[in-house]
């Protein structure tokens, strides 16, 4: 862990090299704003990945009084954590208002209906994950769900969820990381070349990032999952819907006619024993503390104490 902020400084600018990406929150915003109404039918990962996240809390001692969640979208991971810890005020905030405005998918039901009403003493919020307009130590646990890999700069983040955490509060987050959508990516390397995949930062980077932010005893461990599809269309819609390609240099013609054709080609070659196009998706999971402050966890040993030992010693 850093000792002093010229030490956290120091890890802190290759990181910045490493983890920047060619993003802007302004475009994540927007592609998020224009997907927040197909996203609750293409949402199977997120949820699945909320679960197992949420799960991990099993085996973590915690029993935080405020909550925040980064990258809420439309709540869907509140039910959980409320019902976890239902004293909990929980607090949701997104860059995206419209992903904020929706309803993870939830009809006119009566328990969507029940569901709405628990959460009239929860709030959301529009803001961005690196800026959040919450003064320090206010929240206890600080949960993030597929969000992180959708930051410009995700090193600027995890000072700002530290700043908001309180001393002994949890961090709790995943994202994607470099093993996400390999099999489109080939696909998309065989027939487009001009194309620019959207870049996912390894595991270790953000542990490293972690470290440099100042948390505490760091861990991070990763997963896949694998999704599959009937047809090269549904696939892409898929992709499309949890996020696309927000990168600011990616290819901006739509890839239809010869390209398109030769696309879904490179992706139906791919197809398993059953006949399906396999996805795979590379989770990230990782968790920290926010440490008491050095200065306030070093030991102060009086004087006098001090000379009664050195007494004793010479005895």
């Amino acid at each position: 862990m850093p000792t002093n902020p010229g030490e956290a400084g120091d890890l802190a600018a290759p990181l910045a090299a490493k983890a920047r990406v060619p993003l802007r929150w302004q475009t994540v915003r927007r592609q998020f704003d224009r997907r927040a109404a197909r996203l609750p039918t293409h949402d199977f990962v997120l949820r699945e990945v909320s679960e197992r996240l949420v799960a991990r809390l099993d085996c973590i001692r915690v029993a935080p009084g405020r909550i925040l969640d980064v990258g809420c979208g439309a709540g869907g991971s509140r039910a959980a954590l409320s019902a976890r810890f239902p004293k909990a005020q929980w607090l949701g905030v997104d860059v995206s208002l419209r992903m904020l405005r929706s309803r993870a998918g939830h009809g006119w039901s009566i328990a969507a209906w029940l569901d709405r009403a628990r959460a009239r003493g929860s709030h959301r919020i529009c803001a961005e994950a690196a800026h959040l307009p919450f003064a320090d130590a206010t929240f206890d646990l600080v949960f993030s769900n597929l969000m992180l890999h959708w930051h410009p700069a995700p090193h600027t983040v995890f000072p700002e969820w530290k700043r908001v955490l309180a001393v002994d509060g949890l961090l709790l987050f995943t994202c994607l990381g470099p093993d996400t959508l390999k099999e489109l990516r080939t696909a998309c390397a065989e027939t487009l070349p001009r194309s620019c995949p959207m870049p996912f930062i390894d595991m270790h980077d953000f542990g490293d990032m972690m470290v440099a932010a100042g948390f505490a005893t760091p861990v991070m461990d990763v997963e896949s999952i694998r999704l599959t599809y009937a047809s090269a269309r549904d696939l892409l819609a898929e992709v499309r819907a949890l996020g696309g390609n927000p990168r600011d240099d990616r290819w901006s013609r739509l890839v239809g006619g010869v390209h398109g054709r030769a696309l879904h080609a490179a992706l139906d070659r791919r197809r398993d024993a059953a006949g399906r196009i396999p996805l795979t998706f590379e989770v990230v999971y990782g968790h920290a503390w926010k440490p008491m402050p050095r200065s306030a966890r070093e030991s102060v040993i009086p004087l006098d104490r001090l000379r009664a030992g050195l007494a004793a010693k010479r005895r």
